[in-house]
């Protein structure tokens, strides 16, 4: 269907495809106007990870991807000392490399992430001790 939108004084015609059935459609004019009513946003605020157990990580003992995007290489072992804001990998994301460094002094206990994943974004890939 066509509408005709107004912004910033500038008139548009825009073609608009219902995709699903929605029950928050509304009629605005004539029938054969309808505007579907926009969904809330989604927070982009990171979900906690559970990981068999009811304790949340340590937010400053885990590093937590800022992007979403694919791991390129690691540049730390399991067992490795680091100390804050030493490397610990690289990101990949819209053909630029992001690199992710310790939250913390520690020991890396565990790499939860292998180059040529994709990863989300707050997803935990590195945990320290």
């Amino acid at each position: 269907m066509k509408l005709q939108i107004g912004i910033d004084g500038k008139n548009y015609e825009v073609d608009v495809e219902v995709l699903e059935e929605d029950s928050t459609i509304r009629t605005l004019g004539p029938a054969s106007r309808q505007i579907v009513a926009p969904k809330p946003p989604v927070s982009a605020s990171p979900k906690p990870t559970h990981r068999g157990s009811d304790t949340l990580p340590d937010n400053s003992k885990v590093c937590r991807s800022p992007v979403a995007g694919v791991v390129l290489r690691l540049s730390v072992q399991p067992r490795q000392t680091v100390q804050a804001n030493d490397p610990l990998l690289v990101l990949e994301a819209m053909k630029m490399e992001t690199n992710l460094t310790a939250p913390s002094a520690g020991i890396v206990k565990s790499l939860l992430a292998q180059p040529g994943d994709a990863v989300k974004v707050g997803q935990v890939l590195v945990e320290l001790e």
